[in-house]
């Protein structure tokens, strides 16, 4: 009511104020232009008598300031312009002021530009030689004074307005007061006029309606988002246009997205700029169910998408997409088709020497005096194939983590004994093996500990130089058991450091063909440590040897 009243009034006001306005511009606008006329052609007169008497010098010494002068000959020909060039101007006698002086002795024009809304008269007089001079001035328009007055107006409209509000808002305020008063959220019956009980009836109970409609929607948002957002595994709610309309945490960190792109309303392809993933997505929209597998991350990360349509009876409602991080099951399944690979290589290699020397013997091909040497061999490569089956076993206990013996183990005593178990082999190569640090009593396995130490020692004693050293030492660092054991062999590339813990892997594969073993020690000595909460590191120089640490 109070707009309406205001809108009346306001109109009124600001009609009167303009009409006002341009009839006095207007009015003002022709008196100025006459007056100007008039001291153009005063101008004139006063030029033409001084150019009679002293010539075109006149003209040239003299400033004329705003105005501009042109002295134009009998036939039209430019003799003078003060601002331009008379050699660059067209002839002038078909000017209509030019040619009303050449006429009558006197002529005026005027000429408006909608451009500038400038318009320009132009004065001209016949002088005595039969040549007619021109004065031209230019003088605001009407439109230019309209628009050097809109400060005024705005201000005069301002003004209007403010009127026009306050007036309406002291009419209207005694009639809108009682409504205004309305709480619409526990609007009262009886506060207000009899008229609007109905309305403030149906309103009240249309509020409880809403109330509780909302509580129940906020309720189930608030569980929805507390399940998704509890789910190692993303999910994703998106509309017929791709917009997000749902997207938990877990479903960012695994597509590798920023924080700002789950914001609803943004299309779902900014999740991941990926093609696959964008062909996930496409198939969904067009009704059928797609899955892909993604890599999400510069370290082998990857992750599976499963899209899927939420068809309505009639159309597409939109697409749910569930995000599942497989990288540690790719690893495994990898790791397990390269264990299998390996085993079948290592197994395969003695049952082959074994069951061809043993061929060899039964078919009588062997001489005598060499039937010794192919026992041997049967019998070293028997003891190679009984090693990798137990370290084999080894293995697989400390994975399934079935090893149960635990007991306090002097580290110290047990590294002494492993060392003089191995003698044979270190004076075998000349290696000196010194054994420093301290007595340690560790609470473990003794039976993995064992196997941690003998694997570190024996790797250091074959693959150390002729001559070289070997050192275990038994230290503690705070709270941490430590068991170092360091060589002054060949070394390991650095490129290599960090897989020399797989499964049968070997640095140096040339050398390492000609040294015993079966590639899982150190696979064993990391499982070993990891079965004990531990890790394993190591650092190498490649020609002047290693040293591996387990942390306890």
């Amino acid at each position: 009511m109070t707009k309406r009243i205001f809108s009346s009034i306001l109109l009124f006001s600001t009609i009167a104020a303009l009409s006002a306005m341009a009839l006095i511009t207007a009015l003002l606008n022709r008196i100025s232009t006459e007056r100007y006329a008039a001291e153009l052609r005063d101008s004139c007169t006063l030029i033409a008598s001084a150019l009679e008497q002293s010539g075109m010098s006149y003209l040239e010494r003299t400033d004329f300031g705003d105005m501009r002068v042109t002295w134009i000959a009998a036939g039209g020909r430019v003799i003078f312009d003060s601002e331009e060039n008379p050699g660059n101007l067209k002839n002038h006698a078909d000017r209509t002021e030019v040619a009303e002086a050449f006429r009558n002795g006197t002529g005026v024009s005027s000429r408006y530009s909608s451009t500038m809304m400038d318009t320009t008269l132009n004065f001209a007089q016949r002088l005595t030689d039969g040549s007619v001079l021109r004065v031209s001035g230019v003088h605001p328009s009407f439109m230019r004074q309209m628009s050097t007055m809109a400060t005024p107006m705005l201000i005069l409209l301002l003004g209007t307005a403010v009127l026009s509000l306050l007036y309406a808002f002291i009419s209207a305020k005694r009639i809108i007061k009682p409504i205004n008063g309305i709480d619409l959220d526990h609007p009262d019956i009886r506060s207000s006029y009899t008229e609007l009980a109905p309305l403030l009836t149906k309103l009240r109970d249309q509020n409880g309606m809403v109330n509780r409609q909302l509580e129940e929607l906020r309720q189930s948002r608030d569980q929805f988002n507390l399940i998704t957002e509890s789910m190692n595994e993303g999910i994703i709610i998106a509309d017929p246009k791709t917009s997000i309309l749902a997207c938990n945490s877990a479903a960012m960190k695994l597509l590798g997205a920023e924080e700002s792109t789950s914001e609803k309303h943004r299309s779902i392809f900014s999740l991941n700029r990926s093609a696959g993933f964008r062909k996930c997505i496409q198939n969904a929209m067009g009704g059928v169910s797609s899955r892909c597998i993604l890599p999400t991350g510069s370290s082998g990360e990857e992750c599976e998408i499963i899209a899927s349509p939420v068809n309505a009876p009639d159309a597409l409602s939109g697409i749910v997409v569930l995000v599942f991080d497989v990288t540690e099951r790719r690893q495994l399944e990898a790791m397990r088709r390269e264990f299998t690979s390996n085993v079948s290589h290592e197994l395969k290699t003695p049952l082959t020497v074994i069951y061809g020397s043993a061929d060899m013997l039964a078919s009588g091909m062997v001489r005598p005096e060499d039937v010794a040497e192919f026992a041997s061999s049967i019998r070293s490569e028997s003891d190679r194939l009984i090693k990798l089956i137990e370290d084999i076993v080894s293995l697989s206990k400390l994975d399934e983590e079935r090893i149960t013996d635990q007991e306090d183990v002097d580290l110290y005593e047990l590294s002494g004994e492993i060392l003089r178990r191995l003698s044979p082999m270190a004076e075998k190569r000349s290696v000196t093996c010194l054994l420093s640090g301290k007595h340690i009593v560790y609470s473990g396995s003794r039976t993995i500990l064992d196997e941690i130490i003998t694997n570190m020692c024996s790797n250091a004693i074959k693959y150390n130089k002729d001559g070289g050293n070997m050192e275990v030492r038994i230290g503690q660092s705070g709270s941490h058991t430590t068991i170092t054991v360091s060589d002054t062999g060949i070394g390991i590339p650095p490129g290599q450091l960090d897989r020399i813990f797989e499964r049968f892997y070997r640095a140096d594969k040339s050398r390492s063909k000609k040294i015993e073993g079966t590639g899982l020690g150190l696979s064993i000595v990391k499982h070993g440590a990891e079965y004990h909460g531990g890790t394993v590191s190591a650092e190498s120089t490649p020609g002047k040897g290693s040293i591996f640490t387990v942390t306890l």
